[in-house]
C-alpha cells in the first residue's frame, strides 16, 4: 500500500517575529492517507458535498479553505444563512469522522526555541518537518508501506524552501531516522507541491482541521487563549480517533 502525508502549516517559521504572541508558535499538521482511498472515497464526496451545498462545477471546481468557509466567503455565501451552515456542518463533520485517515501535528514554541538556542538554532520549519517525517516514517514501517509527501504552494521562495527542507532531511536523515530509513520508506527524494487550484482532497482536508489540532495541543499546554468555536471543538473531538498511535502510545501530536 502507498500513503502520502499531506501537509499544512499554521503560523510562519520567522525566529525574528517570535516575541510576538500573535506569531509565537508554528505548527505542522500531516494527514496520512492510503491514495486508494483518497481517489475512490475523499475526493468524489468532497466534491458531492461540494455541489450539493454550492454548485460546485468541474470546470471551475469549488476548494475547501477554512478561513473562507468560517467567513461565508466567496463562494460559500450560502453558509451565511444558519439552517445551511447547521446542514452543512454536520454533513461534513460526519465525512471527516468516516474517512480513513491518521493524523500527525508538530508544534513550535519559536520563543523558547529562540531562547534555549541562543547561538545555534533549527530552522523553525526544517524543525518541524524533521519531527513530522521522522513519525510518517515510523507510521510507514508498523504498516509495512511506503509513501511520499505533498504540501500546498505557497509561492516562489517559499516552495523552493519546502522543497530543500525536504531534501536535506532525505539526504542527510535526523538523529532518529537515518538516511537509509528514509530512502526505503520515501518513494521520492522531492516533496510534491500543488496549488490550491488543483483540488488535491488531502490538502483540502488537512487546511480544516489544522487549526483545531494546534490549538488543541496549545490548550493542553496551557498555552492557548481564547475560545475555540463549536465547529473546531467538534473537529478536536474526531481528531480523537484520527492521531497516529500504538496501543496506549500516541505519536500523533508533539509539542516542542
Amino acid at each position: 500500500m502507498k500513503y502520502r502525508i499531506y501537509i499544512d502549516e499554521v503560523g510562519n517559521p520567522d525566529l525574528e517575529s517570535s516575541d510576538n504572541p500573535n506569531h509565537q508558535f508554528l505548527s505542522l499538521t500531516g494527514v496520512i492517507i492510503e491514495l486508494g482511498h483518497a481517489a475512490s472515497v475523499i475526493h468524489p464526496q468532497m466534491e458531492e458535498i461540494k455541489h450539493r451545498y454550492f454548485q460546485a462545477h468541474p470546470d471551475e471546481p469549488i476548494i475547501f479553505h477554512r478561513k473562507e468557509m468560517f467567513n461565508n466567503r466567496h463562494p460559500f455565501e450560502n453558509l451565511a444563512d444558519p439552517a445551511v451552515r447547521k446542514a452543512f456542518d454536520r454533513d461534513l463533520l460526519r465525512l471527516m469522522k468516516n474517512w480513513q485517515y491518521t493524523v500527525i501535528s508538530v508544534c513550535l514554541d519559536k520563543k523558547k526555541h529562540k531562547e534555549t538556542y541562543s547561538v545555534w538554532r533549527f530552522d523553525p520549519y526544517h524543525y518541524c518537518l524533521a519531527v513530522l517525517l521522522e513519525r510518517f516514517v515510523f507510521f510507514l514501517k508498523r504498516n509495512a508501506a511506503c509513501g511520499d509527501a505533498m504540501a500546498e504552494s505557497r509561492g516562489g521562495k517559499e516552495d523552493i524552501r519546502l522543497k530543500d527542507s525536504f531534501e536535506r532531511l532525505w539526504e542527510n536523515g535526523t538523529d532518529y531516522v537515518a538516511p537509509e530509513q528514509f530512502h526505503a520508506c520515501l518513494t521520492s527524494r522531492q516533496l510534491k507541491v500543488k496549488t490550491k487550484a488543483n483540488n488535491i482532497a488531502g490538502l483540502q482536508l488537512c487546511d480544516l482541521i489544522a487549526h483545531s489540532s494546534r490549538n488543541e495541543i496549545l490548550r493542553e499546554q496551557c498555552l492557548f487563549k481564547g475560545n475555540i468555536y463549536p465547529f473546531g471543538e467538534k473537529v478536536i473531538k474526531i481528531l480523537e480517533g484520527k492521531y497516529d498511535q500504538e496501543g496506549q502510545r500516541c505519536f500523533g501530536k508533539k509539542f516542542i
